[in-house]
């Protein structure tokens, strides 16, 4: 019985339009990554990744898909750092054979770490989403990461009014020039005296970072420095010292969405690492049905000589 060999349309067929294409590939393939041994040693997380290339040779119909296909699984044996998705997209030009220039990969997943409690000694997992976008020439290779950073904002304006409103009760509830120290002490702990509470609200700082060429960030160094320039990370296990002391540091962090997002623009134009970004700072309100947002860019040095 004679073997007949299967037809390939793709590299029988010219194309019917001598046009190049920007980028075909796949998206939503299921690939398990490991972390790095700056991240999390040993640990594995499922990710949706997706990949293109360029399609530059206009006499080609289309690329070789199963080739993409096949230097994505590469990623589950390896460890994700920056050697790897290099390896990754120089692999996925050459498995073209001369039609494609350019590669482009997109991974999206969520990260987890543990995080200790404010001050008791108790730890739980948090999880944060997180896409690597990475491309690749001939002669250059460039990375972003886009991270989700949750938060506690209290309102500035909210808490000025509370204080406003206990100011008077203070005002009509004790009478003369002097004040007993314990009575207004009982006074102010009493359960009945809560006469009002700022409003804070859940908030998200979302962040696209183009990161210096040659280098690829610590994920979870990089969203731990994130938390702590906001200074009211959302936490895991809490007990009662850790409630209130999250209740300190919101009193100590009153921000509006606008100061939040002056926070995390002020480290960022900092960093030499990061050469360009993109943010957008979203507080859901308590208050209102809508929510509050910030969104800003890296500046810009503008050439006056026009």
């Amino acid at each position: 019985m004679i073997k007949e060999q299967l037809p390939d349309i793709t590299s029988d067929t010219s194309s019917q339009k001598s046009y190049s294409l920007r980028w075909v590939g796949m998206e939503g393939i299921a690939v398990p990554l490991h972390l790095s041994d700056k991240d999390a040693v040993g640990q594995v997380i499922n990710s949706s990744t997706s990949i293109y290339v360029s399609l530059d040779s206009v006499e080609s119909k289309g690329i070789h898909m199963s080739r993409l296909h096949k230097n994505i699984n590469q990623l589950s044996t390896l460890k994700l750092a920056k050697q790897s998705l290099d390896k990754l997209l120089r692999s996925a030009i050459k498995s073209q054979e001369g039609i494609s220039c350019n590669a482009k990969v997109r991974l999206e997943f969520d990260v987890t770490f543990e995080k200790s409690s404010l001050l008791s000694k108790n730890s739980g997992y948090q999880s944060y989403p997180v896409a690597i976008n990475g491309e690749a020439s001939l002669d250059n290779t460039d990375y972003e990461y886009e991270l989700t950073i949750p938060y506690s904002s209290t309102c500035p304006c909210s808490a000025a009014l509370a204080r406003q409103l206990y100011s008077q009760q203070i005002d009509q509830r004790f009478e003369g020039e002097s004040i007993s120290k314990q009575e207004l002490l009982n006074w102010v702990q009493s359960a009945q005296n809560s006469f009002a509470t700022p409003h804070s609200q859940r908030s998200y700082a979302y962040l696209k970072l183009k990161l210096k060429q040659g280098e690829l960030l610590s994920l979870k160094s990089l969203i731990t420095v994130l938390e702590d320039v906001i200074g009211t990370p959302v936490q895991t296990v809490v007990k009662r010292v850790d409630e209130q002391e999250f209740a300190r540091l919101n009193g100590q962090n009153l921000m509006f969405c606008e100061d939040a997002a002056r926070k995390l623009k002020q480290y960022l134009e900092q960093n030499d690492s990061i050469v360009d970004y993109w943010i957008k700072v979203e507080h859901q309100e308590s208050l209102h049905a809508h929510n509050a947002v910030v969104m800003d860019q890296k500046q810009q040095v503008l050439d006056t000589k026009l």
